[in-house]
């Protein structure tokens, strides 16, 4: 769903509600009724707002194949608090790919 993808990239990318709907220029209490499906026929307008805000496309936030699902099934609350947090740390993709192959080096022996 459109709501459960703005909220999980809103916190991919560390926003609170109250950042992001200052970034995109619309209401918090208005994002909020987005993510917790009462409003659940924002504009174009508003959703390109957020989507650019994000640093995705409308089509991103609205896309509802089984792909988009999988990932969202598969990365909890958990999850994303701790890829946040290594983000805000200064780690990158490539560190981190570095470290798990440190993990499965170090779990072969």
């Amino acid at each position: 769903m459109m709501r459960n993808r703005i909220k999980q990239l809103r916190k991919l990318r560390g926003y609170s509600i109250n950042e992001l709907s200052l970034k995109a220029g619309i209401s918090k209490s208005y994002l909020s009724y987005i993510e917790r499906g009462i409003q659940q026929n924002p504009s174009l307008f508003i959703l390109s707002k957020l989507a650019n805000s994000l640093g995705t496309t409308v089509e991103d936030l609205l896309e509802e194949n089984q792909h988009s699902k999988k990932e969202v099934n598969h990365l909890d609350e958990e999850w994303i608090e701790l890829f946040t947090e290594a983000i805000n740390q200064g780690i990158t993709k490539k560190d981190f790919s570095l470290y798990l192959e440190f993990i499965k080096f170090k779990n072969q022996h």
